[in-house]
Formats: C-alpha cells, structure tokens, sequence
C-alpha cells in the first residue's frame, strides 16, 4: 500500500514538473517581452513623438453662415499598437503610427433645427446632390459614369415623379447611392403651411419606402425654397434639411466647360454640388469627378459627409 501511494506521489511530482518545464519558455519570453517593452528605445521614441500627432475632436455647431455644421474626430496615438506595428523592423515610422480617435463631445444631434450647407470645413470629401423631379433619359447614363468612376451620390426625389418612375427609383438604390425626399410636387415651400410642408414631406415618404423599402432621411426643399417653419416641420418628421455649397447651375443648360470651371473654381472640403439629370451634366459628370478627385477630394453621399469620422 505504502509502494501504491509513494507512486502515485511520484507521478505527480512529475507530472508538475513536466508542465513547469514545459512552459518555462512562455513565462521567460513573456517576462522579457515586458522588460524589452518598458526600456524600449523605440517605446519611447513613439511616446516621446506622440503629442505631436494628437489632434483635439472639434464640436458640431451652428456657423452664421452655413448654419448646421458637423464635427470631427480628434486623434491621438495609440502607443501599444504603434509599438507593435513597428516592432518587426524596430525602427519608429510615422506611416505605422496607429491612432484612436477622439469624439467631439456635441454632436449634430445635439444641435436645434437648422439647415446644412457642407461637411466639415476640413474634411478632405464632397457630395454630389441630385435633385430628381425630371430628366429621367439621362439617369442611366449618370449612374453608369458614377459606377465607373466608383462614386456614391445622393439622389433627392420629387414624390410624384418616383410614384411614375419606380423602376428608376429602384435601379438608383440598388446602386448603392443615397435617396432623399425631394418633396412631392416641387412646390415653393417657403409659402406653405405647416400642414402642407408635413403633406409634402410625408407622401413622398411613404412613396419612396414603399419602393426601396427604407423611409429616407434627409430633405431637400425644392428650388432650395425654404424658412424656419420648413426646418423645423422636417425636423419634427426625424430629416435635416439639406441645402447646397457649389451650384452646377446646369439647368441654364451651359456648355460642360462653364459649368466645370464653375465648380471647380468654388470647389472645397466639405462641398455640396447641386446638380440635376441634364444633358451638360451627363456629358461633363465624368471630367468633373476626375478633376475633383485630382484636388485629393473623395465623393460620397451627405451621409458620409456629415459623420464626424475624418
């Protein structure tokens, strides 16, 4: 009996010595990791650098001019993953930084009704507005240069006209762009009651979701009409109300050439381009995004637009 326990006592002291030694190699390695990690001479070269790269977040606010504007993100150096990404060549580079963002502490949401003009006046982006309520020859050829050239845009629609064009309506979300209300029969909504402005903007509502199956969010007043009471009616129904920054004027039917300098020479970060379905810009669409993209702007929709993500 004294032989059985005296074996048994063996095997386990065996058995723990085993896995002692087993794993000695993990608990040396994760011990010198740690003690290289601290005296680290490029730790603290990454440490050392890291204020420089910190950007404070800028709040949402209202501009007296361009009214709504969105904030952005701050960022600040995140010092372990930095280190780890440049650990391989050991050797500090700004390109492998690695950054945390910091969020603003106010937000659009936060802000009372107003309307919105532009992103953020140092967000390196844009956003084409197409406001529908004709043209509808010229939007397949439209969507198929935005598709070449791999741009999302933002398409307003007029409510009456998608009740008549659904196959359009849905062939431009399928796409993967934007829509918006537009209004339902291009009225001047500035001279409208509250009743009427919420009979606009619901009707169109309710006709684009039953087409693409989502209740849009943004609004865009037709003709750019609109007051407080507009604001504040599209508000109460969950939209913000969308305006402009860079005009196409393309409905003066002008020659590709005056309406490319015309955005191009009021052309900023941040920008809103109104444009609609027409022949100058089917024929100057393509030119135009290459020469905004040219100035290290990025296209997409108001949705992207105003996300505080820099």
């Amino acid at each position: 009996m004294v032989k059985i326990y005296f074996k048994a006592i063996m095997f386990f002291i065996i058995l723990i010595s085993f896995f002692y030694f087993y794993h000695m190699d993990d608990v040396y390695t994760t011990n010198t990791f740690i003690a290289v990690d601290k005296s680290s001479s490029l730790l603290k070269k990454i440490e050392a650098e890291a204020d420089k790269y910190k950007e404070n977040p800028d709040d949402a606010y209202i501009d007296k001019v361009w009214k709504k504007t969105p904030g952005r993100d701050g960022k600040k150096v995140n010092i372990h993953k930095s280190y780890e990404n440049m650990q391989e060549k050991n050797k500090f580079s700004e390109e492998r930084l690695v950054f945390d963002k910091i969020p603003p502490k106010v937000t659009m949401d936060d802000l009372p009704a107003a309307p919105i003009y532009r992103g953020h006046p140092k967000k390196s982006m844009t956003a084409l507005l197409i406001n529908v309520s004709w043209g509808e020859e010229h939007i397949p050829n439209m969507l198929n240069i935005l598709k070449e050239q791999n741009v999302k845009a933002t398409f307003f629609i007029e409510g009456k006209w998608a009740k008549e064009n659904k196959n359009i309506v849905k062939m431009i979300e399928e796409q993967g762009h934007l829509i918006g209300n537009h209004g339902f029969n291009h009225p001047d909504m500035a001279k409208m009651t509250d009743q009427q402005i919420r009979e606009q903007i619901i009707e169109t509502n309710d006709i684009i979701e039953a087409i693409i199956g989502e209740k849009p969010k943004w609004f865009a007043p037709p003709s750019g009409s609109f007051n407080d009471k507009v604001v504040k009616v599209a508000d109460q129904e969950d939209m913000d109300t969308i305006l402009w920054t860079v005009d196409t004027i393309d409905w003066q039917k002008p020659s590709v050439s005056v309406m490319i300098n015309r955005v191009m020479s009021n052309i900023h970060p941040g920008a809103t381009i109104l444009m609609h379905p027409t022949t100058s810009v089917v024929q100057g669409l393509e030119q135009l995004i290459v020469e905004i993209k040219e100035q290290d702007l990025k296209l997409h929709t108001i949705e992207e637009l105003l996300k505080e993500t820099r």
